[in-house]
């Protein structure tokens, strides 16, 4: 445990309603996850309740998990300009030398497996990352979106801490 509190974030988990509560997040294999294979939480719980319900809808229900998540080595692209722009140039360069050696758009599964096979991201424990808000109900100034919806990947678990059930919502 680290001994700056203000790298611990809570964060929330969200997955389809299960027969039984889980112990711990499931792992996220999807070739066209954003940032790879890993445990996907969201920084706000009115996100993770989108993603519930627009994302872990198969079973009609979805449950949300709660952890504390230590993030000192976390790549921190959200509130950390010089991560954000370690982030980017890599990104580019990457999908740059990907079109220059295929010829084509590279897709983001060719760009996960990339990083994946280089181990670019090396000793970095997940991914902050901010994308699109897509919930146009929760923003208070008609089409602008200056609510940030951040997720984070995290590629070891043992820096998940507290693991705990929340809730269980319908669709």
């Amino acid at each position: 445990m680290v001994n700056n509190l203000s790298l611990i974030r809570e964060m929330y988990h969200t997955v389809e309603r299960r027969v039984e509560r889980l112990n711990k997040p499931t792992l996220c294999e999807r070739l066209d996850a954003w940032l790879g294979e890993g445990y996907y939480f969201w920084y706000d719980k009115l996100d993770a309740h989108d993603w519930g319900k627009n994302s872990k809808n198969g079973t009609g229900e979805y449950e949300i998990y709660k952890s504390e998540v230590d993030c000192e080595d976390v790549l921190d692209t959200v509130f950390d300009e010089k991560h954000y722009r370690f982030w980017l140039k890599t990104i580019e360069q990457t999908a740059d030398l990907i079109r220059k050696k295929t010829g084509f758009t590279p897709s983001i599964e060719e760009v996960n497996e990339y990083f994946r096979d280089r181990n670019i991201w090396g000793q970095m424990t997940g991914i902050m990352f901010q994308d699109l808000p897509a919930n146009q109900d929760r923003i208070k100034v008609k089409k602008f979106f200056y609510k940030k919806r951040i997720q984070l990947a995290v590629y070891e678990p043992n820096i998940i801490l507290n693991f705990e059930f929340i809730l269980v919502q319908r669709c």
